[in-house]
């Protein structure tokens, strides 16, 4: 005759303080997640932007001035003899876009492909400087795309959203490859596998599919993967070294610093105060603009994002090795601890 075992008794509820310490985190958790996505879109103005202004000095003196009245502090002007010079400083990524009083009519030069929000402030500019012709003449002063955007993707949508993917992408990586992959050389081969396959897979949905990048496919592809390497390998090297709060540091700094600082949407220089500095030094705001680099500049100012991700990668990789050099002698410790254990057993 079986006997029935008695039912377990039931798990008593948790207390009331509890509840109200988790419903207090959660309220500072989304407060955060709010505050890190939303304060530099609505902060975001023209401050220290770029541009060039060509032409006679007495001209181009008296533009700069009427610029400081409209947009106290909004740009950064360099002056250059023509619209050849200014060109050059356009597709050298030196400046955003450049105002052109050389041939007797303004003109102004834009390049979209750099940041489409620029381009509605100097188009906006374009406007004012159209009313304030003089005699009271209003004549309508041109406006140039220098260096488009594609015409399957005008307003540059795709590369805007594809900044949030390739930082998802390498924290997803960091974190399979830490809870699936075991030993330090297999966890940095397999991020590596994954940016070079991941870099392939994106610029051709990007490139091909979706038609937001113009330029070499290789190129592109190495852009994307150098940021997703870096990216992954910097989260593996600060859990390999610090653990779970190591991930969680590394989390932080790519997902709600990282990326809401990239300014891969607008311009880095159009985010508040020093943040926009600070999100081109992290791996989404280098790798955004090394992708625009590569994609629409024949590679021209990609050198500063170039660095800054191969030193996030470079560093990934040495942390990786410190954590295992930390932990192998703790391993081999243990190992010869346990062997009287295992003979006496015997």
């Amino acid at each position: 005759m079986s006997t029935q075992a008695p039912p377990a008794a039931d798990t008593p509820p948790s207390p009331w303080p509890r509840v109200a310490g988790a419903v207090v985190l959660l309220t500072a958790i989304i407060s955060v997640l709010l505050t890190a996505f939303a304060w530099p879109s609505v902060r975001s103005s023209v401050h220290d932007v770029p541009i060039a202004v060509a032409g006679p000095a007495a001209a181009v003196k008296r533009v700069t001035a009427v610029l400081g009245q409209r947009l106290p502090g909004g740009f950064e002007v360099s002056e250059v003899a023509d619209t050849a010079a200014a060109e050059r400083l356009i597709r050298d990524r030196k400046v955003y876009g450049a105002i052109d009083l050389s041939s007797g009519t303004p003109q102004i030069i834009t390049a979209s492909a750099a940041s489409a929000a620029v381009v509605q402030t100097l188009n906006g500019i374009a406007a004012g400087l159209s009313q304030a012709q003089a005699q009271g003449t209003s004549r309508v002063v041109a406006v140039r795309d220098l260096i488009a955007l594609p015409a399957d993707d005008p307003r540059g949508a795709g590369l805007a959203a594809g900044a949030l993917p390739l930082a998802m992408g390498g924290l997803l990586a960091a974190l399979l490859l830490t809870r699936l992959v075991r030993g330090t050389a297999r966890r940095v081969t397999g991020a590596l596998a994954f940016a070079i396959t991941g870099g392939l897979a994106v610029a051709a949905i990007l490139q091909f599919w979706l038609g937001s990048l113009n330029g070499s496919y290789w190129a592109n592809t190495g852009a994307i993967a150098l940021t997703i390497a870096a990216t992954s390998l910097s989260i593996l090297g600060l859990q390999a070294l610090l653990g779970h709060a190591g991930f969680g540091l590394g989390a932080i700094a790519i997902m709600l610093i990282g990326n809401p600082l990239s300014g891969t949407a607008t311009a880095p220089e159009m985010l508040p105060g020093w943040s926009g500095t600070l999100g081109q030094l992290l791996p989404p705001g280098a790798g955004g603009q090394l992708l625009r680099s590569t994609a629409f500049f024949d590679g021209h100012g990609a050198a500063h994002s170039a660095t800054v991700l191969a030193t996030w990668l470079t560093l990934g990789v040495a942390l990786c090795l410190a954590g295992s050099l930390r932990t192998r002698p703790t391993a081999t410790v243990a190992d010869t601890a346990a062997q009287p254990a295992t003979y006496a057993t015997v």
